[in-house]
């Protein structure tokens, strides 16, 4: 495997462990709009996907959700990751350790990934080095973003590791010709077989606990790890 010179961290479910928290949001205000779409099938369909993919997905059923849906998401999210959302078990220590550079590339919008880094501590570890879905005209699973953040980075797409924790996400980074490392440690996949499910989507390894992430295909790191 090609030696890395940058890790791309997605953020929902891989610094934060918040999809969990995010689908139940987005379920309760579906619910005020006439919608049933329950927790469990909320993260089969939009883990990993932006708000827009949301709204195209009901469009697409006839279902056109109102102005104000996007204001009372957001609204519920904050109330939500206030009270409850917590980092990743183990990836502080990892953002410690590594030398490589590094960056966040999220399809949440550019605030609540702001929001979600600083209430749990991690802003530092990335400062301004945040793109998001909002920055690209197409989002994952398409490449547009990981190959944007590469490039506002200066790395080549084949030396970078992107770190994912959706099937969407795998698909984007496989697509802009970057190694992908699949995680399954986040609350989303307590009953899932997490790890078919994103090497099914081509990961090329799936891990679920920070404390292993710089064990296999470490050489990727050009002894920059630990």
């Amino acid at each position: 495997m090609t030696k890395a010179d940058l890790i791309i961290f997605d953020c929902d479910g891989v610094l934060v462990d918040s999809e969990i928290l995010s689908c139940g949001c987005l379920s309760d205000v579906l619910a005020g709009h006439g919608i049933d779409l329950g927790v469990d099938e909320a993260l089969e369909l939009f883990v990993g996907r932006s708000l827009g993919a949301v709204r195209e997905h009901y469009g697409a059923l006839g279902r056109s959700l109102p102005d104000e849906f996007s204001a009372e998401l957001k609204i519920r999210v904050r109330e939500a990751f206030s009270a409850s959302l917590l980092p990743i078990e183990g990836v502080g220590a990892v953002l410690d350790r590594l030398q490589l550079p590094i960056c966040v590339a999220s399809s949440s919008d550019l605030d609540r990934v702001s929001f979600s880094l600083s209430l749990t501590g991690l802003s530092r570890y990335f400062g301004e080095r945040l793109y998001t879905s909002q920055m690209v005209k197409r989002g994952k699973p398409a490449p547009d973003l990981f190959l944007h953040a590469a490039a506002a980075m200066q790395v080549e797409p084949h030396r970078t590791i992107v770190i994912e924790d959706s099937v969407s996400g795998v698909r984007a980074g496989k697509a802009a010709g970057m190694t992908v490392w699949g995680f399954v440690g986040g609350g989303h996949y307590a009953s899932r077989d997490g790890r078919a499910i994103l090497q099914a989507a081509g990961a090329d390894r799936v891990f679920a606990r920070m404390s292993d992430f710089g064990l296999e295909g470490s050489e990727a790191f050009d002894g920059r790890v630990g």
